[in-house]
């Protein structure tokens, strides 16, 4: 058997026959392989759930179970990190680029699910302590405050985010995937926590400015990773959006402090004390002699 050497034309191979030269016209865009995402904005090209780079690999269709199964597997000191960023104002505008890579469903549905146990228990030790210092009167628990706070927290904390990227789909808008705005919702709801607990506190003054402060720190946690994507859509459907998404972030505060942050201990606690020579206790008027 021969062998026969053959020297390659180098320069002949890249120009193609006769002199061609190939040029793409991809762009440099389709070339690069991760590029960098900027604070509160997704990739363009998105999918249903999220873009196909970012989303972490599962089984099975979209309907199975198998196929939402990454988006829990996280640890729980991931969890408890991004619940405590949610907090920090400064870290709020770069809460998805920096903390939020890949997004998760198994933080969001905790932290609503805590919130609405936190509602319930902490109304419910408010409302048993205003009972024993105003009277003798037993307490008896209310558990229609627990099927509210299932609808109004999983309400506003899932299908809200759902509604605003269907809504952000029609008007265009694909930059935000279905799974991130649970997500920021989700966590954007860590703040009433502790503010559920402290509101036990049976002073009024107390608890409105509680009450005032998860309102500010998640309303600002929500507008910074919110109006990014809603400045990319139309002029007045944003106006629209904003105004709505403010409102019901407003109704809810509201409703919060109505509904479960409403039991004041009454002026008077406990009997009152006589005073030998006056027909009146204390309290209770202008007293007289016998």
């Amino acid at each position: 058997m021969a062998y026969v050497q053959v020297e390659a034309d180098d320069s002949r191979l890249e120009e193609g026959p006769e002199g061609l030269q190939f040029k793409s016209f991809l762009g440099a865009d389709a070339t690069a392989e991760n590029p960098q995402r900027s604070a509160g904005v997704g990739n363009a090209n998105r999918d249903y759930l999220a873009d196909s780079q970012n989303r972490p690999k599962g089984g099975g269709g979209f309907w199975t179970v198998e196929y939402y199964q990454p988006y829990f597997d996280i640890d729980t000191k991931t969890v408890l990190q991004r619940c405590y960023m949610t907090m920090n104002p400064l870290q709020a505008r770069t809460f998805i680029p920096t903390f939020l890579t890949p997004a998760d469903l198994y933080g969001p549905f905790w932290t609503l699910t805590t919130l609405i146990l936190a509602l319930f228990l902490s109304s419910s030790l408010a409302a048993s302590i205003s009972a024993y210092l105003s009277s003798d009167d037993k307490y008896d628990y209310d558990f229609k405050l627990l099927s509210i706070a299932v609808s109004l927290v999983y309400a506003y904390g899932l299908a809200l985010p759902v509604l605003l990227w269907l809504a952000l789909r029609y008007l265009g808008v694909g930059e935000w995937s279905v799974v991130e705005a649970i997500s920021v919702w989700g966590y954007g709801q860590f703040v009433w926590i502790p503010v559920s607990i402290l509101c036990v506190i049976p002073v009024p003054i107390v608890r409105w400015a509680l009450v005032g402060i998860a309102f500010g720190l998640s309303g600002y946690f929500l507008a910074a990773n919110i109006y990014p994507i809603l400045a990319s859509a139309e002029a007045k459907a944003t106006r629209l959006l904003i105004l709505l998404l403010a409102a019901i972030h407003l109704g809810i505060a509201i409703t919060f402090k109505v509904l479960f942050f409403g039991y004041y201990v009454v002026d008077k606690i406990g009997a009152d004390i006589p005073i030998p020579g006056a027909d009146l206790p204390i309290g209770g008027g202008n007293s007289t002699k016998a």
